[in-house]
């Protein structure tokens, strides 16, 4: 009908370049990894063409379907998904975002390419990556095993999708699971009623058990194979479950339901039901949580990879309609309000993304003992604050972005989870009071990394003299009931020192000026100096960038 013409629209959002948009993680890759440089590019450039965004779309869309049976009866506890899925899946371990970067040499930077590969791709479609963050995550698991790692890690490290439920040695690269979770635990997995027989003459070896119980929360259900929790004698102990044994017979392993889920469409979650269901043993008898933390370590820093990704692909979406729209005279991105949103909004993100790749470089450089508290205070921290920074974008659209087709809708959707998954906020918080008291050389090395920042701001340096006066909180009786506010302030503190080591001279100001001691605020209410002094430089900063 030719009753109007469309004016004052942005044009759809796309074509960009997230790679050259994104000068934070530039910089990270020439300072932590700069031979990483030729694979972000090509992730990026596969990102900005236009079939990513219709595959996100489509995958989201068409959910997965659950198939207990075949046509004439038989058991076969497979998911069908979207073509769409396969196709993102597939760039996705194309690119080495599997298990690659635990087979690379150590001073390679492998973590960080891989973890800018994982940020980058994360902002086209963030479901499909969840498999992909559970097959890098099992190989640091696997190793407790080092017969299972010689058979499995090069499968998973492999730049091959093979999606095909068939044997192992049959398989040109494989994809890892894990189910901890169930019914009457959640994440209290010692309360886990999975129990595990040993039988020696099984069909994996003088490890095989046999395991009947449940998963509560088993994703991406058609992986093959899955790190699960069963209890043996000595206590809660991790094993190895293949969906396809070594003859080319199906484990038992029986799907109950698929989650009807907020967000995360892309991805299955499945109920899952072990009767006699073969496993090898991975690890010690009753040390499974212990050789399993290593995995929910890789996860949980995926999950704060993902959750930076999100606010930078919001960010980018608000940036991008308001430079476009007019509003009351003119662009929405110059009015003086937005003006106070915007350089807010690239605060946050540009803090969860410097933090993310920070901790990435830890795994890279060996810090195990700087990674074991940031990653717990950046999966609390980044993850939780990942759903406020989503609403606000959504805002800066207006009723757009309250619409599934503008792709804000399915961020917003997406928002809450990593903040969920491999423990919630409390969980983690609590985690960072356990480090404190439990491993003080934690503490330490999160002290000297934010001390690399002293003498740059007074109001930072004070907050770095309490890194160690406040880890003392967790000896106290009362220490649970502080730890969202003690794991807060620590990071905000590092998130500010590396902002003051990394970042420029007016962005680390804007974020000490308006995020220390102010951890309660509002987006978009930043004093109207540091919207002078850095709003400029921090729009240039989340502008995105054509592509080519």
């Amino acid at each position: 009908m030719a009753t109007h013409d469309v004016l004052n629209q942005p044009p759809p959002f796309g074509g960009y370049d997230l790679l050259a948009s994104d000068p934070t993680l530039v910089a990270a890759l020439e300072r932590w990894s700069p031979g990483a440089h030729g694979d972000a590019r090509s992730l990026a450039e596969r990102a900005a063409g236009p079939e990513p965004a219709v595959w996100a779309a489509q995958a989201d869309r068409h959910t997965p379907e659950l198939r207990t049976h075949d046509s004439v009866g038989n058991r076969i506890d497979e998911v069908d998904y979207h073509p769409a899925y396969h196709q993102l899946i597939s760039v996705a371990v194309g690119h080495g975002l599997g298990a690659q970067a635990w087979t690379a040499p150590a001073d390679s930077g492998a973590h960080v390419r891989r973890a800018a590969g994982f940020y980058l791709w994360s902002q086209v479609e963030a479901a499909h990556l969840c498999p992909i963050s559970m097959t890098y995550a099992a190989a640091p698991a696997l190793r407790a095993a080092p017969a299972l790692a010689g058979t499995w890690i090069p499968k998973l490290a492999s730049r091959d999708y093979d999606p095909r439920l068939i044997a192992l040695q049959d398989k040109n690269g494989a994809i890892a699971g894990m189910g901890m979770t169930e019914k009457q635990g959640g994440s209290d997995v010692r309360a886990n009623t999975t129990t595990a027989t040993p039988d020696p003459a099984g069909p994996l070896g003088e490890t095989s058990h046999r395991l009947t119980g449940h998963k509560w929360f088993c994703s991406a259900p058609m992986s093959d194979a899955f790190l699960v929790l069963a209890q043996r004698p000595a206590g809660v102990t991790c094993f190895l479950l293949p969906r396809v044994l070594p003859d080319g017979t199906r484990n038992a392993f029986a799907l109950q339901r698929l989650k009807d889920k907020l967000g995360n469409r892309a991805n299955a979650s499945s109920e899952v039901e072990f009767d006699g269901s073969w496993a090898a043993l991975v690890g010690e008898e009753g040390r499974g949580v212990r050789t399993i933390i290593d995995m929910v370590a890789a996860t949980r820093l995926d999950c704060i990879l993902g959750s930076a990704a999100t606010m930078r692909q919001a960010l980018l979406r608000a940036a991008h309609h308001t430079s476009h729209r007019q509003a009351f005279g003119a662009r929405l991105a110059d009015q003086p309000l937005m003006r106070n949103v915007l350089p807010d909004l690239a605060l946050e993100s540009e803090a969860a993304t410097l933090l993310a790749l920070r901790l990435a470089h830890a795994v890279d450089a060996g810090e195990s003992d700087f990674a074991r508290i940031g990653v717990a205070i950046g999966k609390f921290w980044v993850c939780k604050r990942t759903a406020i920074m989503a609403a606000e974008a959504l805002e800066c659209l207006g009723g757009m972005g309250y619409v599934e087709e503008n792709g804000l809708a399915r961020l917003y959707r997406e928002a809450p989870l990593n903040s969920i998954w491999e423990g919630s906020g409390n969980v983690n918080a609590l985690d960072v009071l356990r480090a404190t008291v439990r491993e003080p050389a934690s503490v330490a090395a999160l002290a000297k990394e934010a001390g690399m920042a002293r003498g740059a701001h007074r109001q930072l340096d004070a907050r770095i003299d309490r890194i160690e006066s406040l880890a003392t909180l967790a000896y106290a009786a009362d220490a649970p009931l502080q730890a969202r506010s003690l794991v807060a302030e620590l990071a905000l503190t590092l998130q500010a020192s590396l902002l003051v080591q990394h970042a420029p001279a007016e962005v680390a100001e804007a974020f000490v000026a308006s995020r220390l001691g102010g951890e309660g605020r509002i987006l978009g209410t930043l004093d109207p100096g540091i919207v002078e002094r850095a709003g400029r430089t921090l729009l240039e900063r989340s502008m995105p960038h054509a592509a080519g």
